[in-house]
């Protein structure tokens, strides 16, 4: 008796194509397949994209650097950070860079002390205690903060928030920090809100179980597993929209006023690093004076600030990374 003759005719053909008992999931294989040149230039043009913003950055450093250094061999370090009064445009030249750090820490110091526990404590009844339809509805509501225009906000820092404070602190001043900061909050506080929620909301169910299981409360639970937890995409959260009231234009230039003074009061007006340069920017300044080149100098102490943060951020989720 011939062997091949009893063999089944479907098993012999499962068998010619090299199949097995799961050869019906396989993926069948690409009906065509693209051209080695076809398939390098796509290659090619993704590297461009992607060197595009490295390019980009590497542009920006080599222009502030030859600016700011045309501006230190006209000014010493000494002036520029041992001298606390700033008036490049008057005929009585100071340049000491703190009376704009002031300022730029002052309204900082404030936007985060509004948007912390209020962005915080949003981000915790999204992720922990609302329920899901009203998650879906709130969450969106909230990040509509994020898309009004800045301009926006300085008017309604200038027009609103400040005479509704000069009632309660009558030596308040029309231009003032206070009303900037508290202003600057609002708007940094979708950031913090939804960047922790996300961080939040991807702490694994088991953790908190385990609190649950151990007798904890709810409350116990969020503030001492899940938020421990995710204290590295907070903090990251944190340090992005510090970064954000940092490099904050707008608001601070309309409503915080443009007379630079070191000081920590909030009631009083003040001008910030980055209210400087659009001040400059407004074109009554010639190109190539050393008034002008102010403004790589302060761009350049600006652009140093955010990366010492940014550096400092990441170290802090590399540690919370290596705690966890």
């Amino acid at each position: 008796m011939d062997v091949t003759s009893a063999t089944p005719p479907t098993l012999a053909a499962g068998a010619g194509a090299g199949a097995g008992p799961n050869a019906s999931r396989r993926p069948a294989p690409p009906a065509a397949r693209a051209t080695p040149a076809r398939e390098h230039l796509i290659e090619g043009f993704l590297f461009l994209c992607g060197a595009l913003s490295i390019l980009t950055t590497l542009g920006i450093l080599i222009v502030l650097g030859y600016e700011t250094a045309g501006f230190f061999s006209e000014v010493s370090f000494g002036q520029f950070f041992g001298d606390t009064e700033w008036t490049p445009l008057f005929a009585d030249k100071h340049f000491g860079i703190w009376a704009l750090v002031s300022g730029t820490v002052l309204t900082s110091a404030i936007a985060i002390t509004v948007a912390l526990p209020f962005g915080l404590l949003s981000a915790i009844y999204l992720s922990e205690l609302a329920p899901r339809q009203t998650r879906r509805v709130l969450k969106p509501l909230m990040e509509l903060l994020a898309g009004v225009p800045t301009i926006v906000y300085g008017f309604f820092a200038l027009s609103v928030v400040t005479p509704a404070l000069q009632t309660v602190i009558p030596e308040l001043a029309g231009f003032n920090a206070l009303g900037a900061g508290i202003v600057m909050g609002v708007m940094i506080i979708p950031m913090i809100s939804s960047l922790s929620e996300d961080a939040l909301h991807a702490v694994p169910q088991s953790l908190r179980e385990a609190a649950w299981g151990l007798g904890g409360s709810r409350l116990a639970g969020i503030f001492q597993v899940v938020l421990p937890a995710a204290r590295s995409g907070v903090a990251a959260a944190i340090t992005l929209a510090l970064s954000r009231a940092i490099g904050e234009t707008m608001i601070v230039a309309i409503a915080a006023g443009q007379q630079p003074r070191f000081t920590f009061d909030p009631r009083v007006p003040v001008e910030t690093m980055t209210a400087y340069i659009v001040q400059i920017s407004m074109g009554d300044v010639p190109a190539g004076t050393l008034e002008f080149r102010t403004v790589f100098a302060v761009g350049a102490a600006l652009f140093l600030m955010t990366f010492a943060m940014n550096l400092f951020a990441q170290r802090l989720a590399k540690k919370y990374r290596r705690l966890g």
